[in-house]
């Protein structure tokens, strides 16, 4: 087999731990197919890893403990960097790029929070920055955002982009346990890393969020921008309540373009959510992850897959040495960072949604009117009541229309201080189509 060019593009790898080692065993089994698609032949130059002892399927002559000279190496045309976290990553990529060699990331607490500073050295040296893997696993889903819609109008982006809490509810779901022994299952299963607070905190969502958003919309968000609630404080009894309205829950990464008074801005926000069973993303169970696209041209687009895992993120990782290697190979450059929108990001008290309130009521005459009054004090419309008695006490649930969140916040607790009301039981954000 023969390519268009004899001398090869040479990749320093950082980590080979789950990912790491599928990519390393790809760049092996697949050479030949990568060489023909690339036009020259894709080698290895090093693997920095922290104890070499531990790889022993790796060839020694690979290995590496020292990161920084395999980063700075004259040899290496593309760094491949799958092994997380701020720093030292962040000053390993700058470096990196600021020489001229391309990147490749799966790292998106790293994109969230600097993104623009690595943007800006890949600018200044010419060097690409690739990152499909930072987002949504083996889904085709930032490269769409980034060149296949980029003619588009993208409106919202609405998905599950987090494996380990969409398994934790699918399965409190599915068979009604408590959130405390469905989280210790999933990690017993693999699902859950031993500190699992990353992912049920939404940390991950958040981060992913934030590329979502900059991408979607123009705009630099980082994860400081993203509202964020975790998923530990949902019960069984909420799963209940969802599941008796014919909905779900789910926790949800929303992206938002909104246009209010002629002035846009974006909304970002991670938090869980009840979605009618008839939406596409409450089919989605286990650890797999969808992600819905909104644009004005192209209408509704969803993206499903395994959203992690080693060899389905090492396929999208795979996918951006390509794609960056034949840039080297032709002297053609990727996308650049496309931030020329600059919108304003919303606080979440202005974001407009629905709530799901549970109350524990005394069970006497005029205790709805007094909630609904409440209600119509902030201006917040009620779409439906489900009220139950049980001796002394009542269980009054009630879903509103949409509303700004802060005046839905700010309804609630006020209902929480009322002499009628015992407990507010559970506080849910409700998306999808209206009763």
């Amino acid at each position: 087999m023969t390519v268009s060019r004899t001398k090869p593009v040479r990749v320093a790898l950082l980590g080979c731990g789950t990912v790491g080692s599928e990519v390393a065993r790809l760049l092996h089994e697949q050479a030949d197919d990568l060489a023909a698609r690339v036009g020259a032949p894709v080698e290895l130059a090093g693997i920095a890893v922290r104890r070499p002892n531990r790889h022993r399927d790796v060839p020694a002559d690979l290995l590496t403990t020292d990161v920084d000279g395999l980063v700075t190496d004259d040899g290496v045309d593309v760094v491949v960097e799958v092994i997380g976290g701020i720093e030292p990553t962040r000053t390993l990529l700058l470096k990196a790029l600021s020489a001229g060699r391309s990147v490749v990331t799966a790292n998106k607490a790293l994109l969230a929070e600097c993104g623009a500073e690595l943007f800006a050295a890949a600018d200044a040296s010419g060097a690409d920055l690739y990152f499909e893997a930072a987002v949504a696993g083996a889904i085709p889903l930032l490269r769409p955002l980034r060149e296949s819609l980029a003619g588009d109008r993208i409106t919202r982006v609405m998905g599950i982009v987090n494996g380990t809490t969409n398994y934790i509810l699918s399965a409190m779901d599915a068979t009604g346990a408590a959130y405390g022994e469905t989280l210790d299952e999933a990690t017993r299963l693999g699902y859950a890393e031993a500190d699992p607070t990353a992912d049920v905190d939404g940390y991950d969502a958040a981060s992913k969020a934030a590329i979502l958003a900059s991408l979607a919309f123009h705009t630099r968000v980082t994860s400081a921008d993203v509202h964020r609630e975790g998923i530990a404080g949902i019960t069984a009894a909420d799963v209940a309540a969802a599941r008796a309205l014919g909905r779900t829950v789910k926790l949800l990464a929303i992206c938002e373009r909104v246009t209010e008074n002629g002035e846009e801005s974006v909304s970002v926000r991670v938090h869980p959510a009840m979605i009618p069973r008839s939406h596409p993303l409450a089919g989605v169970g286990g650890a797999f992850n969808a992600v819905f696209v909104e644009a004005e041209a192209a209408g509704q687009l969803m993206f499903y897959g395994q959203g992690a895992g080693g060899a389905p993120t090492a396929s999208a990782v795979l996918g951006d040495l390509v794609a960056v290697a034949r840039n080297r190979v032709v002297g053609g450059r990727g996308p650049r960072e496309s931030a020329y929108a600059d919108l304003p990001v919303r606080p979440m008290g202005e974001a407009r949604t629905r709530y799901h309130v549970s109350l524990d009521v005394a069970d006497r005459p005029g205790v709805l009117a007094q909630v609904a009054a409440v209600f119509a004090e902030h201006d917040v419309s009620i779409a439906a009541v489900r009220q139950e008695g049980r001796s002394a006490d009542a269980s009054l649930v009630i879903v509103t229309h949409t509303a700004p969140d802060a005046a839905l916040r700010s309804t609630v607790d006020k209902i929480a201080g009322l002499p009628i009301v015992r407990e507010v039981v559970s506080v849910m954000r409700v998306e999808g189509a209206e009763p």
